[in-house]
């Protein structure tokens, strides 16, 4: 027992120098381009870049705030990758105590019997100790475990930002639909209104003799159609409400669903002047791709520690306990019994099974690596597209903007003059058709500006803090 002693203490520092190290992490990155190529779509400078943890504010719409939160908040998929994180963090803490010592309480009673019938002889023992057991990390496997434990851990935290981003960014998604069938269905009422009315001039007109049957059918069916637009509109509404409270996590709720809701529908609206920070920035702020790098992290610890598993394992242990013939004596005649054992094993022989272990770990690094790279390669795509977008839902706005007022101004004149008998019913049709178009195509493209704006937040990764 002395020489094994002996011999592991002589030999631990020299075993140390040999300690197998992770091998270096080779991953060649991805190219991150200087700046992004449609950085006048934001309308700001990246010296200042906007903090976008909670970027639903921008919007100042309280009752986007409050879905965008809900979500956050009381989505199952949260508490499931809050859960998940929490077990990442428990096999964290057993990673670090596995690399410390380890002791144990026994206690046991026996009766030992010898003899033939009444010459039997038989005693009672009992016994009470302590066991305990290291094993020196000589090699580094130990110290990986805790290293890819340790980065997994974070992964899971990263996915759960991750998780609570895109949350976010649906709930917003969904308030910016439920707003933008709103004011459609508010636009499509006022546009029913009106052709109400001139149905009722052209049926006076028609009494009057001054019109034909044909043009009052016209107008009948103009207003038929304008009402058949109703019922789809408020089905979209009503869906659009079941749509948030899923994501929140709750049952749907007409009153919780009106709650916090501006009694004048309108389509939300980003506040302008966003500051862009460099491409590489924004790549580490983003959740997934922080969850991503980690795990290239876990599994290169992953490959050190069956490294390590390939060379000899070192053990000490030992134990001290009591042994009496009796409970009494435990504590007066007892005697002592002590062991201390230090034991080596060399793996010589398994058939290949550790080789095997290190090229599947080698490859889980490869897949870690490349679906890092594919992560890093679809955020700057996300980021580009919203900027694109962006930039080109401003153009198309501003000439949906005069056309609608054009239209509008046209139509007013129309019906006017058509009141008058100045222009025929063919006119004031084609105008009422043009100006509900123009208007509602100016609701569409209004939509569609916020929706970008919320996918460029959700791009650049807001709607999370690692620290948190």
């Amino acid at each position: 027992m002395r020489c094994g002693l002996l011999l592991l203490l002589s030999t631990a520092p020299l075993l140390g120098c040999m300690s197998v190290q992770p091998p270096p992490d080779a991953e060649p990155g991805v190219p991150v381009p200087p700046q992004w190529q449609a950085t006048d779509a934001a309308g700001a400078a990246a010296a200042t870049p906007t903090d976008l943890a909670t970027w639903w504010q921008r919007f100042n719409d309280p009752a986007l705030s409050r879905w965008t939160q809900l979500a956050q908040q009381g989505s199952p998929s949260v508490a499931a990758a809050d859960a998940a994180w929490r077990q990442a963090l428990a096999q964290r803490d057993a990673a670090a105590a596995a690399r410390g010592p380890t002791l144990a309480a026994n206690a046991s009673a026996g009766r030992d019997g010898s003899g033939v019938g009444d010459a039997r002889l038989s005693e009672q023992r009992l016994q009470l100790g302590l066991d305990g057991r290291w094993a020196p990390d000589v090699f580094g496997a130990a110290s990986s475990a805790l290293a890819a434990a340790d980065a997994v851990e974070q992964a899971r935290r990263a996915s759960l930002g991750d998780v609570q981003v895109q949350l976010a960014g649906d709930a917003a998604l969904a308030y910016i639909g439920l707003r933008t069938q709103q004011v459609r269905l508010a636009l499509a009422r006022d546009t029913l209104a009106s052709q109400q009315q001139t149905l009722q001039i052209t049926d006076w007109r028609l009494q009057a003799g001054l019109v034909s049957g044909l043009q009052l059918d016209q107008a009948r069916a103009a207003v038929a159609q304008t009402q058949a637009l109703l019922p789809a509109l408020q089905t979209a509404i009503a869906q659009s409400r079941h749509a948030l409270a899923l994501l929140a996590g709750r049952p749907y709720s007409v009153a919780d669903a009106e709650a916090n809701l501006p009694a004048v529908p309108t389509v939300p609206e980003a506040a302008a002047g966003l500051a862009l920070d460099i491409p590489a920035n924004t790549l580490r702020q983003r959740a997934d791709v922080r969850a991503a790098e980690l795990e290239v992290a876990a599994a290169l610890s992953l490959v050190g520690q069956a490294e390590a598993q390939r060379w000899p394992s070192f053990a000490l242990g030992g134990s001290i306990g009591l042994n009496a013939l009796t409970l009494g004596a435990l504590g007066n005649s007892a005697s002592l019994v002590s062991s201390l054992l230090a034991s080596v094993s060399l793996p010589l022989f398994d058939g290949g099974a550790r080789r095997a272990q290190l090229r599947s770990q080698q490859a889980a690094l490869d897949q870690a690596r490349a679906l890092h790279c594919s992560t890093v390669l679809g955020a700057l795509k996300e980021v580009e597209d919203a900027l694109v977008a962006l930039q080109g839902d401003r153009l198309r706005l501003a000439a949906l903007g005069t056309a609608a007022v054009a239209a509008a101004s046209a139509d007013t004149l129309a019906r006017q003059r058509f009141a008058s008998g100045l222009v025929d019913f063919q006119t004031v049709l084609e105008t009422q058709r043009t100006a509900f178009g123009a208007q509602d195509a100016v609701v569409s493209a209004r939509s569609e500006l916020a929706r970008n704006h919320v996918q460029l937040y959700r791009a650049l990764g807001g709607g999370w803090r690692e620290s948190l």
